[in-house]
């Protein structure tokens, strides 16, 4: 097999190194389970066409435009590391980055400061090209002062009043004028050597304030980052990035299978409309350098009665044409489906983990081709096709012998394989979310309702008829 990792140099192929630091970031982060946060393009295989998709979305929104995507597949199927990849394509050509994972704490919508907490968990993760890990938000604030610095120097102008003009886009938007004002803040408190002054800045750009007057008292100003206002805000901070000198804004949310497992109905509605602002809002051209990508099941989009298809106006919006209904590929609208690998694609994933094992050393390889072929024998033998459908065991499975090789030089590896147990991959166990809500204390005994309070009936409704 010839190996998949390799670049090209005057004609010749030659070995593609990695850093020691990156290759056991990856490789921790595969054996774990878990899609590692750098370096997802040493190990993408597969789906050239989707990869392309997400390089022109990216080039749309540095351009100016915008960018909305909805990447579905079933779970093991790559949902995660596709999106970690797009991340890492954004980054690469200089957008900001945000991303987060929905959760029952964390959502588009809420009344109990779930929604506050989701924009909190985005801002943490802010990710530039020098800041790829996350925590980037504090150096774009003071890129952005640093530009308005230089530039008033150059044009011997004061550093505030151009800060104010700089800022003034931002204030047209709702919600606008009070985050130009802490910006500015942080300007002052940064001129000053004021660490508490930035520190409060910091904390209200990250929507941590949970009240108004603490706010106030700190900054001056007279809102917050709420539960009702956290898209707003986020069209506001894609439009200061751009100020900062960034080429543009993504937002890339995963498990939107929590907002489909929302018991309550009127919950979940909000959380779609929320999410049918954003499409209305990328579809007629009204966000400006802003990208939405979200990941989630077949049934989170496509469930009738809880998932995204169940909310009429987003279904009009999402519904795919009717050549992709007849297997067709088409990868312009909204929605990518994301195919399950093939056994080729997965017998390439297996060679390019050997040459990130190895550092991208081929001298150095624990085993030969004959290995690999046989390792895909060996799960095909033990879980059938799931080993490359749903392949993140799989993957466990053959780091964890390489590992073993390199440990024990002298080990047979065609014994080895044989002593590989693979698991078939499953989903997680989790049910419904269903939000806690406190009533008041009435005499007599308790009556438990049927469903929680917006849900649907799950029977016929007569479950705690009494006669």
């Amino acid at each position: 097999m010839t190996n998949p990792s390799l670049a090209t140099s005057g004609g010749a192929a030659v070995p593609e190194r990695i850093k020691p630091k990156e290759r056991d970031t990856i490789l921790q982060a595969l054996r774990a389970g878990v899609v590692p946060r750098t370096g997802p393009q040493h190990v993408q295989v597969g789906r050239a066409g989707e990869v392309k998709e997400v390089v022109r979305d990216i080039d749309r929104v540095a351009d100016g435009g915008s960018a909305v995507r909805f990447v579905i597949g079933d779970y093991g199927s790559g949902k995660t590391f596709f999106l970690t990849l797009a991340r890492s394509i954004a980054i690469q050509r200089k957008l900001v980055v945000v991303h987060a994972d929905l959760s029952p704490d964390r959502r588009i919508h809420s009344t109990g400061g779930h929604a506050r907490g989701l924009y909190a968990e985005l801002m943490r993760n802010m990710a530039t090209r020098t800041r790829p890990d996350g925590g980037a938000l504090a150096s774009v604030v003071e890129r952005f002062i640093g530009d308005a610095q230089a530039a008033a120097k150059t044009e011997g102008r004061k550093v505030g009043d151009l800060i104010q003009e700089r800022l003034a886009p931002i204030q047209e938007l709702v919600s606008g004028h009070d985050f130009a004002t802490v910006v500015e803040r942080y300007w002052r408190a940064f001129d000053e050597v004021d660490e508490p002054g930035k520190a409060a800045a910091l904390r209200w750009l990250r929507g941590e304030y949970a009240l108004k007057t603490e706010a106030r008292e700190a900054l001056g100003v007279r809102s917050i980052i709420d539960d009702s206002s956290v898209y707003d805000y986020l069209k506001v901070m894609g439009r200061f990035v751009r100020l900062a000198g960034y080429s543009g804004f993504l937002v890339v949310l995963d498990e939107c299978v929590n907002l489909y497992k929302l018991v309550n109905a009127q919950a979940r509605n909000a959380n779609y409309e929320q999410i049918l602002r954003i499409v209305n809002d990328v579809l007629q051209g009204s966000a400006e350098g802003l990208g939405f990508y979200f990941g989630g099941t077949p049934e989170t989009l496509m469930d009738g009665r809880r998932g995204l298809y169940s909310y009429e106006a987003l279904r009009s919006r999402l519904a795919e044409n009717a050549f992709a209904r007849k297997g067709l590929v088409d990868l312009s609208g909204p929605v990518i489906r994301l195919q399950s690998l093939s056994p080729e694609d997965l017998l390439v994933l297996l060679g390019k983990l050997r040459h990130v094992f190895s550092s991208g050393d081929p001298a150095l390889y624990p085993v030969p081709d004959e290995a690999l072929h046989a390792f895909m024998v060996h799960c095909n033998q033990k879980v059938g096709e799931a080993y490359f459908r749903t392949p993140r065991n799989t993957i466990k499975a053959f780091l964890d012998l390489l590992a073993v090789l390199e440990q024990n030089p002298t080990a047979d590896w065609r014994g080895l394989i044989g002593q590989t147990d693979i698991a078939p991959d499953a989903p997680p166990a989790g049910g419904d979310i269903v939000d806690e809500q406190p009533r008041p204390a009435v005499p007599g005994p308790p009556v438990v309702p049927a469903t929680a309070p917006g849900a649907e009936p799950a029977g016929d409704g007569l479950e705690n008829f009494r006669l």
